[in-house]
């Protein structure tokens, strides 16, 4: 059996030439409804989270987000400013929401009239690492697992895929 250590001490050197700026979120400016569960650590703020909502840890929601009653986001998610989600959803592990097209052939660079509004219905079910873009999704509709929402949704179904296409069911 070795002695040989598995790792060695690594010293880093401290780079001051450049400033650092440290931003502490957390849970700031947020308008709870009754019963909610919140999982820490989180990054919510100046959103509004609905009645017996569930937020996981390691969930990000942005300023002017609202989450509608008895909805649940589960960990590792992101949700980003000018989204809105219905009554009753579920938005899986490692959801990601994004609001900025690259329209100009890169970010926005907070250029706030270039990003556009996502509208999740109510009893919408979002699969682990989905990612929508700017769409809106009607009510009744589930998104499979690691499936890329690109188009609005207007009819219920089920619906996967990159790009996300309805399913229709087989007959058993």
């Amino acid at each position: 059996m070795s002695t040989r250590p598995i790792a060695s001490a690594v010293t880093m050197k401290r780079d001051t030439s450049h400033p650092h700026a440290l931003h502490n979120s957390g849970i700031v400016d947020v308008v709870f409804g009754e019963n909610v569960t919140v999982v820490e650590p989180v990054n919510l703020y100046g959103c509004e989270i609905g009645d017996g909502c569930f937020i996981g840890p390691f969930v990000e929601i942005q300023r002017s987000v609202i989450i509608g009653s008895r909805s649940k986001i589960q960990s590792h998610s992101f949700v980003c400013e000018l989204v809105e989600i219905g009554e009753d959803c579920f938005i899986g592990h490692g959801v990601m929401f994004i609001n900025d097209l690259f329209d100009n052939g890169g970010p926005a660079r907070g250029d706030k009239d270039l990003w556009r509004s996502t509208s999740i219905g109510d009893r919408v079910s979002i699969g682990s690492n989905a990612t929508v873009l700017p769409v809106s999704i009607c009510n009744d509709v589930v998104i499979g697992a690691g499936s890329v929402v690109t188009k609005d949704i207007s009819e219920p179904g089920v619906y996967a895929g990159n790009p996300a296409r309805r399913h229709n069911k087989k007959a058993t």
